[in-house]
């Protein structure tokens, strides 16, 4: 079923003028979708890709990123193409490739473009997922199309492509990870920055219920509870960040309809650690509920 959002400045509206009142701006979004545990950063965001702004989300490992702007691309109506940014991503990821074709019996060179372009020509979202994953020399590729200019020349075709109406980045970064670098300025200046925290609380609960298979409310509440108290351990460094990924909450969430709620926690957040310390001390909040 499709569902017909109000424009961009009729949705900022409605959630300026129901800061304090979550349940009058929850119809804005489609089930399943993003609930920002803080108002204002949908409304900041929203309002940032409305202006034609670039925006980078950054916060930890399963925080909801993907989702967030999942979630916005539907708020403006839109379809989003993807960018996975990896040690390999190269100008043919980015841009597109040439591919031999046939027009009758002749050949012919043609030019499929890749997710960068296709954003552009179509006028809708590019999100790029895990930006400070790829080599440094790649992404300033694309840095005409990050500024005010929104053009590129395609190296394959030498054609110069102006991002149609619409057009917008949305990226996601991943700190202090294994592979990871830090982003140069020149790049990081041509973003807004929205931080994004973990979902706790009412909202995990919602989130849970919304977004997993498991209907059990007292199972629901010791998962929220689990969670809470594994932000906590990320918070004071006893834990890395993918202990408290939201990602796997919501994976162990489904299991514990099948099997047993601490194997759930065993199999979609424990054997995903790497040290025994960390193992070890999860498996014994888990313990604690379970």
């Amino acid at each position: 079923m499709n569902i017909n959002y109000p424009l961009p400045d009729e949705i900022i509206r409605i959630l300026q003028e129901n800061r304090n009142k979550t349940n009058k701006y929850q119809h804005l979004i489609r089930p399943g979708g993003y609930m920002p545990p803080h108002i204002d950063l949908l409304i900041d965001a929203i309002t940032a890709l409305s202006l034609g702004k670039n925006i980078l989300l950054k916060g930890p490992t399963g925080a909801g990123k993907t989702k967030f702007a999942e979630t916005l691309s539907n708020l403006f109506q839109q379809p989003m193409f993807s960018v996975n940014c990896s040690v390999d991503l190269d100008a043919e990821s980015l841009l597109g490739f040439k591919t031999l074709s046939y027009q009758g019996e002749k050949q012919m060179i043609e030019f499929v473009p890749g997710p960068v372009i296709n954003a552009m020509t179509n006028g809708t979202f590019l999100y790029i997922d895990e930006v400070n994953m790829a080599k440094p020399e790649t992404l300033p590729l694309i840095n005409g199309v990050l500024d005010y200019r929104r053009t590129i020349t395609n190296p394959f075709t030498n054609e110069i492509i102006t991002a149609s109406e619409g057009f917008g980045v949305i990226a996601a970064i991943n700190e202090g990870y294994i592979g990871t670098v830090p982003l140069n300025e020149a790049l990081k200046n041509r973003f807004i920055v929205l931080e994004i925290p973990y979902i706790e609380g009412a909202q995990l609960k919602q989130l849970i219920e919304t977004n997993s298979k498991l209907n059990d409310e007292t199972l629901t509440n010791y998962f929220v509870k689990l969670s809470s108290d594994l932000i906590e351990a990320v918070t004071q460094g006893k834990l890395s960040e993918d202990a408290a990924s939201i990602r796997a909450l919501l994976d162990a969430c489904d299991l514990s309809v099948y099997i047993p709620p601490k194997r759930a926690v065993l199999r979609a957040i424990v054997d995903k650690l790497d040290e025994d310390r960390e193992k070890e001390f999860v498996l014994n909040l888990a313990e604690t509920y379970f």
